[in-house]
């Protein structure tokens, strides 16, 4: 998603409009946020947009009210039929209402909706980390590492534990005003709760990406494993 400081950036050198719009190639919902108009909700991509439909499900495919993270799926008037000739992969991207029959997308993100109908996503479903039986969104992790002097980027990932099934870790890319990787890591360990604290952090010179400028999370969960080794 666009994050929200470089939202307010371009509203602050650009003034005048700023739409964003979230979806995805196969359809589902597509949600639109007017920046300009809810700079209050610059961290959120918006409502969806008339016609489109939007439901978040837990892992049993319940819906859940309001605030709860969970699985986003969609549908609108512009959503595929399904893909061609797969029709095993169409049946993975769609939930077919019970009561209804009608087909929604999966969106593959985490997210959730607030009380104002605004959608704020915690990130991709592939990558949540289930450690000891709890979800722990790598977006709320990376949030806090941001917060610290220094930290330019951050992200976190999740890799094997004999103990907890998986523990996160977190990569910054820090410039010269930031403190040593365990001082980070101790500040941002003494905010999160029990279950979400970090395992490890690294330092990198740059973040993994695309040539789309995407980042490459698979780049450094190998990068993690490689690292941590069977330490945990």
């Amino acid at each position: 998603p666009f994050p929200a400081e470089l939202k307010r950036e371009v509203l602050r050198r650009m003034p005048g409009a700023l739409i964003e719009i979230y979806s995805m190639t196969e359809g589902g919902v597509v949600c639109l946020l007017a920046c300009h108009e809810f700079p209050d909700k610059l961290h959120t991509v918006g409502r969806p947009a008339p016609g489109s439909e939007l439901k978040v499900l837990d892992d049993e495919d319940r819906e859940v009210p309001p605030g709860t993270p969970g699985n986003l799926i969609g549908r609108s008037l512009t959503m595929m039929s399904g893909y061609k000739n797969r029709p095993d992969k169409t049946q993975e991207a769609q939930w077919i209402d019970p009561a209804t029959g009608e087909a929604w997308m999966r969106m593959g993100d985490i997210g959730r909706v607030d009380a104002d109908g605004f959608v704020e996503l915690v990130g991709r479903a592939k990558d949540m980390i289930i450690s000891g039986g709890f979800n722990i969104y790598p977006s709320d992790l990376e949030a806090e590492l941001l917060k610290e002097a220094g930290v330019i980027e951050a992200a976190v990932v999740g890799v094997p534990s004999r103990n907890w099934g998986e523990s996160p870790v977190g990569f910054v890319v820090l410039n010269t005003s930031a403190g040593d990787c365990a001082a980070i890591m101790a500040a941002v360990n003494a905010r999160l709760g029990k279950t979400q604290r970090l395992a490890a952090l690294y330092a990198i010179a740059e973040m993994p990406r695309s040539h789309i400028g995407k980042l490459l999370k698979s780049e450094l969960r190998e990068e993690a494993e490689r690292l941590v080794g069977d330490a945990f």
